[in-house]
This record gives structure tokens, C-alpha cells and sequence, in this order.
């Protein structure tokens, strides 16, 4: 079996939640059809798991972070800025925060960070590796 990413988030509204992911491109998998979870792909090697918190509970004891946390920022590139842009303007539209963060615009690398309905940190993030200052250029 290959390498894969495996994110499970805790989230109040299981139904809204997938709208927001779907929106940004994920894509549920069918073959889970459990109410209170759903698989999100994003990649055949990245996938979210969307859990109730009442799911979410009888996994771990640990506990669900406030909305307004910053435990981890989950990154996600795109093909271009305007897939950048795209991907915010569909979070904005489907409960999620745009820019919660400054943008980050470079030459090379363009990102703006959002929010989900429930807070979780999501980065849509443009790089184009070869464009990218080398360190011998720094200072």
C-alpha cells in the first residue's frame, strides 16, 4: 500500500462541512456513508475526514480545539493564482473566512489562508519552484 494522509477533523455540522470541502474541490467518497463522518479526497493520496463531534469523542479523549485555534495549517496547492483566488472566493460563499492571515504574495509563491466552518486553518497556496530566490541571492 502506498503512502497516504489520512486528516481528521472534528466539525459541528457533518452536511455543511462537506458543502465547504466540495467547494473548494474535494470530492466525497461515496463508499462511506456514515452520517455522522464523511471521507473527503482531495488527491489519491490526501484525504479529510469530517468527523461529528459526538465521532470525533469516542475516538480520542483528547479535546476539540475552539474555533479560534491555530493548532496546524493544512496546505493545499493549486495549479495557478487565479485556482488561489477561486478557492477563496468558494470558502467565502460556503461558511468559511477568507484571508485570515495576510496574503502572501510573491513572485513566486502566492497563498491566502482560510477558515472552515468550524475555524480549521486551510492554506490555498501557488509556487512556481523555479522562480524561487536562491539562498545565495538572500541578504
Amino acid at each position: 500500500m502506498s503512502k497516504k494522509i489520512l486528516v481528521s477533523l472534528p466539525v459541528t455540522d457533518v452536511k455543511a462541512s462537506v458543502a465547504f470541502y466540495e467547494s473548494l474541490g474535494f470530492t466525497k467518497n461515496p463508499n462511506f456513508p456514515d452520517e455522522a463522518a464523511a471521507w473527503m479526497v482531495w488527491s489519491d493520496h490526501i484525504n479529510f475526514m469530517l468527523l461529528s463531534h459526538a465521532k470525533w469523542q469516542s475516538m480520542t479523549t483528547r479535546p476539540i480545539p475552539p474555533a479560534t485555534s491555530s493548532e496546524v495549517m493544512l496546505a493545499l496547492s493549486l495549479d495557478s493564482r487565479d485556482a488561489v483566488d477561486a478557492m477563496a472566493a468558494a470558502a467565502a460563499a460556503n461558511g468559511g473566512a477568507v484571508d485570515i492571515n495576510p496574503v502572501e504574495d510573491h513572485e513566486f509563491m502566492y497563498a491566502r489562508d482560510l477558515a472552515d466552518p468550524d475555524g480549521h486553518a486551510v492554506g490555498a497556496i501557488w509556487m512556481d519552484i523555479s522562480a524561487m530566490p536562491s539562498a545565495d541571492k538572500a541578504d
